[in-house]
């Protein structure tokens, strides 16, 4: 399969869990992978294995909350690949996540929590919105949560940040044929999870509709379809992919 053979995409986050299995499953369609990490010996990682199963990646070391940063991968992958035809936002704070109250978590903590897994992925957008434009439009997805839902506390907070910034921007982004859309993953088996939600993960699972865990893979193909043509008329929408755990009218 080649659906996205010559498309270029960058994933940020994408050293591990579920942006790498974005990388991986886009890089298998044909795409050129630009895998953006701040974690440089996990990232390099998974652009030579990406390589050595016969795709084409790169690694770009990146913080999504500096704006100087966040161009140097966008140059980068215009100096590799010749352009930018999509991104996916999924970098976050979260495995290592600290559990405190907005009203008593350290301000310093939360200001780079919210820099990283809300601003970051406007940071991302501004410096490559310009080179998508160029290549005559392309897709954005969002990495949201359904903790935008629930009591999540600042976490749920960024990502109801992220539906909106996920809107708004679909909306300055749509005359340049550029789609802006989000992916809201339930509970997700990935390290960070485990380490995130305990022992609580049973219980959880039994409030949901379909019994179990997903998985990284079980969001990959919401990321396919929103970065392809199959989309060309979806944009500023959140996708849940939670098995049933969340229900919205």
């Amino acid at each position: 399969m080649s659906r996205f053979q010559d498309k270029v995409v960058i994933v940020t986050g994408a050293a591990q869990g579920i942006g790498e299995v974005y990388a991986r499953g886009l890089a298998a369609e044909g795409a050129s992978v630009v895998v953006a990490d701040i974690n440089e010996e996990a990232g390099g990682r998974v652009a030579k294995e990406i390589r050595t199963d016969g795709g084409d990646a790169i690694f770009a070391r990146v913080d999504v909350a500096s704006p100087e940063s966040a161009q140097a991968v966008a140059d980068a992958a215009v100096a590799e690949y010749g352009g930018i035809d999509a991104l996916v936002n999924n970098a976050a704070i979260y495995g290592a996540m600290e559990f405190d109250l907005l009203i008593s978590v350290d301000w310093d903590y939360y200001r780079r929590f919210l820099d990283v897994n809300l601003n970051g992925a406007l940071v991302m957008t501004r410096a490559v919105y310009r080179e998508i434009r160029k290549r005559g439009g392309g897709s954005i997805v969002n990495q949201s949560s359904t903790a935008a839902y629930l009591y999540s506390g600042f976490y749920g907070l960024a990502k109801v940040g992220v539906n909106g910034l996920t809107q708004q921007l679909a909306h300055e982004l749509g005359g340049m044929n550029i789609r802006v859309n989000a992916i809201a993953p339930g509970p997700t088996d990935t390290e960070a999870t485990r380490v995130q939600a305990g022992d609580a993960a049973k219980e959880l699972v039994g409030t949901m509709a379909l019994k179990r865990f997903g998985r990284p893979e079980d969001m990959l193909g919401a990321v396919k379809f929103l970065l392809s043509d199959d989309a060309s008329w979806v944009t500023g929408q959140i996708i849940a992919v939670d098995g049933g755990q969340t229900f919205r009218l």
